[in-house]
């Protein structure tokens, strides 16, 4: 593989995914409309700006780069509160425009689609794990649009003439990180998750509250699976190169869903525990009740991540913590904040 389109590269998770491609000797082509994305993280590579759904703009892109072999579409809003106040804004984003892409993607032939899905999609279990198997039933406009997402690229898939067409879908559980030689990593010095939140309370010295603790886990916060976002990365890579043997040209099932996480489970709790061993200090953690859209969460089987991509996670939430604050400092250091 020489070429793959990245949608949303400039993006925290689209231009890791980008550097690893370059670190493997193939040339990521990068469409961004630069709403969340930064410039600086597409200098000295292929980059066009401008929106997913611009036929136009991807006639061009395909005549310039006529050897793209497949799509990565990690372009996507992704605030569960922002979807939850602006919920068409998030179906048009998402959703629509999806549509659109897809349209240009069949025309061109670029018909291999890695789809940046997420776990957010998933019903609540009672021990909180999941696999590909279990039942989906999105709790936010935001993780509404995946499913929807999905959904729509399944059907792409069994659609009329749509022999060619197939997507591996890749539930994301929770990216945490850098890009570990600090080339990219979150645009946004105070991001809402919980490990921007608490790097936030670390620098400034603000509290870090924990919303929801009342949730059925072993403390009562939420539980989420932490990734470190070059693993995530790792997992892109390893699905593109593997496409063909994932998925057949020609194979009666032409969609495929696989988990990317790291099979355990961290609870809010454990995760400040975790930071504060990482950074040496105590933070003033508080409680509030849960934000709109928050769900108790989940973390992932990963056995179809290791049997379909030879892949499984290399780095621990120690070095997410590490990585997350180096970039931070640099980036800090960059924009003069």
């Amino acid at each position: 593989m020489k070429k793959v389109l990245i949608t949303g590269g400039a993006g925290f998770i689209g231009s890791t995914v980008a550097s690893a491609l370059l670190d493997r000797g193939i040339t990521p082509v990068v469409l961004d409309d630069l709403s969340k994305g930064r410039a600086e993280f597409v200098e000295d590579r292929v980059f066009y700006q401008g929106d997913i759904a611009d036929a136009a703009l991807l006639d061009r892109i395909f005549a310039e780069h006529p050897d793209i072999e497949a799509t990565v579409h990690c372009a996507a809003k992704i605030v569960v509160p922002e979807s939850v106040a602006k919920p068409l804004y998030y179906y048009r984003e998402n959703v629509a425009k999806t549509v659109e892409l897809l349209d240009s993607l069949q025309r061109l032939g670029c018909t291999r689609v890695v789809f940046s899905s997420s776990a957010s999609i998933y019903a609540p279990t009672p021990d909180a794990r999941v696999d590909e198997s279990c039942p989906v039933d999105a709790n936010s406009p935001y993780a509404r649009t995946k499913q929807m997402m999905e959904q729509v690229l399944q059907d792409w898939t069994r659609g009329e003439g749509a022999e060619c067409q197939r997507v591996i879908a890749l539930r994301y559980f929770n990216p945490i990180g850098a890009d570990p030689q600090l080339r990219t990593g979150l645009q946004d010095l105070n991001p809402t998750h919980a490990l921007g939140k608490l790097i936030e309370a670390h620098t400034t010295g603000a509290p870090f509250t924990v919303t929801g603790v009342d949730w059925e886990t072993r403390d009562g916060s939420g539980i989420r699976d932490y990734v470190h976002v070059q693993d995530l990365a790792a997992a892109h890579v390893a699905a593109l190169l593997r496409f063909d043997g994932v998925i057949a040209p020609g194979a009666a099932d032409r969609y495929r869903v696989i988990n990317v996480g790291t099979g355990d489970g961290t609870t809010v709790r454990e995760l400040i525990t975790a930071f504060e061993q990482a950074v040496g200090a105590r933070l003033d953690v508080r409680e509030a009740g849960p934000r709109p859209g928050d769900v108790i969460g989940c973390y992932a089987a990963v056995d179809t991540a290791r049997e379909l991509l030879d892949w499984q996670p290399r780095r621990g939430i120690a070095e997410g913590v590490a990585d997350a604050l180096a970039w931070r400092a640099k980036w800090a250091a960059r924009l003069g904040a």
